[in-house]
């Protein structure tokens, strides 16, 4: 049933970022979701180019016990994704 749950947006994810930062004129929102005990690594990177915002979305395989710990992961993997790419992530 689990799988199902996952599946069909019946999950342990929240609906809303559970943070976000400004970094280097993009938007980072950590979004972590639980899964099994666990918090995954999980987020979106944003940026308004030419009038419309862009995303990434992103995940990593990283648990951490409690959310604060994700959340804080979250914005590592974000400030690195902007760092190595850039706004080629929105090719």
């Amino acid at each position: 049933m689990s799988f199902l749950k996952r599946l069909f947006g019946g999950g342990e994810a929240a609906a809303t970022p559970a943070k976000q930062i400004d970094y280097n004129g993009f938007t980072i929102k950590a979004t972590p979701f639980q899964e099994n005990g666990q918090w995954l690594t999980c987020g979106v990177v944003s940026k308004e180019i030419d009038g419309a915002v862009k995303e990434h979305r992103f995940i990593r395989a990283d648990r951490f016990p409690s959310l604060e710990g994700a959340v804080e992961h979250s914005f590592v993997k974000g400030r690195q994704l902007v760092d190595q790419q850039g706004e080629r992530m929105f090719d």
